[in-house]
C-alpha cells in the first residue's frame, strides 16, 4: 500500500500545476490524503460511489475516480475546482496513482524475492523464474554488504543507507531482523574489492555523520550468479562475527580478508579445548600478566624484530630479551622462533573464540 505521505506529495504536486483540488479516499470513505479541508463530508458519497458500477461520475459537481488494481478497487479520487480541466486532472491523478500502486507491488515482490533468496528459501528454478518475472539479470556480479545497527529498528540508518542509493535500481535493500540492513548490490564492469572497501567506507561515514549511528559492516565475497547470493550473504554474516572476535578495533569487515580467523570460527569447541591443553598444559594464555601480553601482542606487531619492539615499548633489548625468554620457561615456546610464533598467535586467537562462545552461551 502506497503511504500517505506519498499519495500526499503526489496530488499537491498536481495542484500546484493545475489548480485543481484533489482528495484521496479509502473504500470506506476516509480521507488518506486532500488538499482541502472539508473532505470527510463526501464519506457517503464516496460509500454509493463504491457501490455502484461506474468508473467515473460527477457527483455534488465534482468528478469522482476509480483507482483499481488488477479489478481490486484500491482508491477514490475526488477532484474540483471552477476551471475545464477538473475532469483530465482527475483522470491524470487517478493514472498516477495506479502506477505509483504497480511500482510499490513491484517493489514489495522484489523485496520479498530478495529476503527469500538470502535465507535459501527458493528452489534453483524458482530463483531463475521469479528473476525473469520481476526483470533481475541473473548473470550479473553481485556483492552482500551486511549492516549492523546497535539499536534494534534503526529507522535513521535504513534512510541514511536508502538515500545513499537512491537511483541505482539494481542494488537491493533490506532486512531479514530487527538490527541488520542488508545491501545486494550489483558491481559495474571492472570493479572489485578495492571498489567495495570504498563502498563501505562511504557508508560508514555517512552513518556515523548523518544518521549518528554506531554500525560495524562487512561484506562477502563477490560472486557470479544471483543464485550465489546467500553465499555472499553468510560470508558476510561469518564477517561480521569473525570481526566481533579477532578484530574488534575494525569496523570495516571484509570476508576475504579474515585470514586465519576464518579457519579458527569454524572449529569446534572440543578440539580447541585439546589444542590450548596440548599446547600449554592446562594453563591459558589469558593468565599472563599485562606487561607479558602488551609485549607478546608489541613483539607479533613488529615482525618479531627485537630491536623495534624494545624501542616501541621504551626498554632496553636486554630487558625485552629477559621477558622473552621467561615466558620460554613458562610455556616452552621461544616467540623468537617463527614455528614458535605460530603455534603462540594461534593459540591467543583460538582462546579469543573460546571465551566469545562462552559468553554467547550465557
Amino acid at each position: 500500500m502506497i503511504s500517505n505521505q506519498i499519495l500526499q506529495s503526489t496530488i499537491e504536486g498536481l495542484k500546484s500545476i493545475t489548480r485543481v483540488d484533489l482528495c484521496v479516499m479509502d473504500t470506506e470513505g476516509k480521507s488518506l490524503a486532500s488538499t482541502f479541508e472539508e473532505a470527510e463530508q463526501y464519506e457517503e458519497a464516496v460509500v454509493n460511489f463504491v457501490d455502484s458500477p461506474a468508473e467515473s461520475q460527477v457527483l455534488s459537481g465534482n468528478q469522482f475516480f476509480k483507482v483499481l488494481d488488477e479489478q481490486q478497487l484500491e482508491y477514490i479520487i475526488i477532484a474540483r475546482g471552477d476551471n475545464d480541466d477538473v475532469y483530465m486532472v482527475g483522470k491524470i491523478a487517478s493514472f498516477q496513482i495506479q502506477n505509483l500502486l504497480i511500482a510499490y507491488k513491484e517493489r514489495y515482490d522484489k523485496d520479498n524475492f530478495i529476503k527469500n533468496l538470502l535465507l535459501d528459501n527458493l528452489l534453483l528454478v524458482d530463483i531463475y523464474n521469479r528473476s525473469k518475472k520481476l526483470h533481475i539479470d541473473v548473470e550479473a556480479r553481485r556483492i552482500v554488504f551486511l549492516i549492523e545497527t546497535k539499536n534494534e529498528k534503526d529507522s535513521n540508518a535504513l534512510e541514511t543507507v536508502r538515500s545513499l542509493f537512491t537511483g541505482k535500481s539494481k542494488d537491493f535493500i533490506t532486512a531479514v531482523d530487527e538490527k541488520d540492513i542488508i545491501i545486494v548490490k550489483e558491481l559495474k564492469p571492472g570493479e572489485g574489492y578495492d571498489e567495495m572497501a570504498k563502498v563501505a567506507k562511504t557508508m560508514l561515514d555517512m552513518l556515523n555523520s548523518e544518521a549518528m549511528s554506531a554500525v560495524s559492516i562487512s561484506y562477502g565475497t563477490i560472486v557470479p550468479e544471483i543464485k550465489d547470493v546467500s553465499r555472499s550473504y553468510k560470508e558476510a554474516k561469518m564477517a561480521l562475527d569473525v570481526g566481533k572476535i579477532f578484530y574488534a578495533d575494525q569496523n570495516i569487515v571484509g570476508y576475504n580478508n579474515l585470514g586465519i580467523g576464518r579457519l579458527i570460527y569454524q572449529l569446534p569447541m572440543p578440539l580447541c579445548k585439546m589444542f590450548i591443553r596440548e599446547i600449554f598444559d592446562g594453563k591459558s594464555p589469558d593468565e599472563f600478566d599485562e606487561e607479558t601480553l602488551s609485549t607478546i601482542n608489541k613483539f607479533f606487531e613488529n615482525s618479531l624484530n627485537v630491536s623495534e619492539t624494545s624501542r616501541q615499548l621504551y626498554i632496553h633489548r636486554n630487558t625485552l630479551v629477559y621477558r622473552l625468554d621467561k615466558l620460554q620457561k613458562t610455556t616452552n615456546l621461544d616467540i623468537r622462533i617463527f614455528d614458535d610464533a605460530i603455534t603462540f598467535k594461534i593459540a591467543l586467537m583460538v582462546v579469543k573464540y573460546m571465551k566469545y562462545m562462552e559468553n554467547l552461551e550465557y
